[in-house]
């Protein structure tokens, strides 16, 4: 997936009709998502024209629609940087309660729309296995306002982190963070505390990898330098 930055600062926005701003709000996340990803521009897409698409005060499902794209097990380098960096200010805006904000050079960079949707679409069938698996209003607690809004977010924001750590062609080193990053914003979405907690799971579960894969990697070094050295 190659980026470039548009050669004009403004930004053709996208809207939705009328129909699918309908299926917005009443369809299940998997349909809105399907229409979002139907809506993208034939040529390339930007972060602030997908924003437009979503919608501003969407921005649990622009989390979601973000980390599609990394259930594929192996990533293409750069794009968890891009996209994980938009997760980690959607994180950081909610935590302190302001509206979404990206830099220029985040929201003019462009993806392939092709390459894009593909990995969306191939992406969407394993959403829906994971959307099923919510139901609204369990374990409400998880979902409440005051230290557990706090926490929530704190770990959406540690999802986007984890996300952005240079281990893109190692396998499932994006996709166990996209799917904390997917099952915390469907338990906010949905005020499902049983997927806020598969969320704090696949986080943990993802340091647990990175532990590995970094100690693993500092002996191998060490063995190949003692060989070198005698």
């Amino acid at each position: 997936m190659k980026f470039s930055e548009k050669e004009s600062s403004s930004v053709d926005h996208i809207h939705l009709t009328r129909e699918q701003e309908a299926q917005l709000q009443v369809e299940s996340l998997g349909e809105k998502l399907k229409v979002v990803i139907d809506k993208l521009p034939p040529e390339g897409v930007t972060l602030v024209e997908i924003l437009d698409l979503v919608g501003q005060d969407s921005l649990m499902l622009l989390a979601v629609f973000l980390s599609l794209v990394f259930l594929i097990p192996v990533s293409i380098p750069g794009v968890s940087t891009l996209f994980g960096a938009a997760i980690l200010l959607i994180g950081v805006n909610r935590l302190f309660g302001r509206k979404l904000w990206l830099p220029k050079s985040f929201r003019n960079r462009i993806v392939s729309t092709d390459k894009l949707r593909i990995a969306l679409e191939r992406a969407l069938v394993w959403f829906h296995r994971l959307e099923r698996m919510s139901r609204p209003h369990r374990l409400n607690r998880l979902t409440s306002d005051g230290l557990m809004e706090i926490l929530n977010n704190c770990s959406l924001i540690l999802g986007a982190v984890l996300l952005m750590v240079p281990f893109g062609l190692v396998p499932f080193s994006n996709t166990l963070p996209a799917l904390s990053i997917i099952f915390l914003a469907i338990g906010l979405l949905q005020r499902d505390g049983v997927c806020i907690l598969l969320g704090y799971l696949a986080n943990f579960v993802t340091i647990i990898y990175f532990t590995v894969l970094i100690a693993g990697g500092g002996m191998a070094i060490r063995e190949a330098l003692r060989h070198l050295l005698g």
